[in-house]
């Protein structure tokens, strides 16, 4: 269960939001501009609300006057809009940083089917290749909870298809709650259990699609 009730000032608007989720998909939905990554960048730690709380199965990560719990002990996957791998790693070793067993890290690998790629390097690989790669990245710290932030944006169409099918499945496989941004619409339909529709750090809609 993750269980958010936050409040943070930026310089145009106050986010203020409350979630109560349990391990589904859930998408954050709304234009540039409305809060969407922040909220992200608070449950991951990267930054912090004014106010609020934040906990997941049980664990206070934040929470008013009390001193926040760090990055590195939240047990948090992060899939940046950028992919955000290391240019002079091969694949190999960016999915090794961080990672908790090689065990895990070859089943991830035939999970997201990039065998063939583990001694290239970023630069060598398609852009559905580095979001493949990137995700069994964020998987191999055995995250207790998935960020994705518009992981499919700069992605063709039929890539894309391939990816949503994959992160499905792979949601299926490790029963972890998802919080994905995107502000397209037709892609929050198809991955998304509920939709939370942000204007302006404020929650304006929730939609629940399938079951969860």
């Amino acid at each position: 269960m993750l269980a958010i009730k936050i409040k943070k000032n930026l310089p145009h608007f106050t986010i203020d939001v409350e979630l109560k989720e349990n391990n589904n998909i859930v998408i954050l939905f709304g234009p540039s501009g409305s809060g969407k990554t922040t909220i992200l960048n608070c449950i991951a730690g990267l930054d912090n609300p004014d106010e609020g709380l934040i906990q997941l199965n049980q664990k206070t990560f934040y929470q008013t006057n009390r001193k926040s719990v760090k990055i590195q002990q939240r047990k948090v996957g992060y899939l940046f809009q950028d992919f955000a791998l290391f240019p002079h790693m091969t694949v190999e070793k960016n999915i090794q940083y961080g990672m908790k067993s090689q065990e895990l890290m070859n089943r991830l690998v035939q999970s997201v089917g990039i065998e063939h790629l583990l001694k290239k390097y970023p630069k060598q690989i398609s852009g559905g290749e580095k979001q493949r790669v990137a995700l069994a990245r964020a998987l191999a710290t055995e995250p207790d909870i998935l960020l994705l932030d518009e992981p499919f944006s700069s992605l063709d169409q039929e890539t894309k298809k391939e990816c949503y099918a994959e992160l499905l499945r792979l949601h299926e496989m490790w029963d972890i709650p998802i919080i994905m941004v995107t502000h397209d619409y037709e892609e929050a339909k198809k991955l998304g259990n509920h939709i939370i529709h942000l204007k302006k750090g404020k929650i304006v809609n929730r939609e629940k699609l399938h079951a969860g």
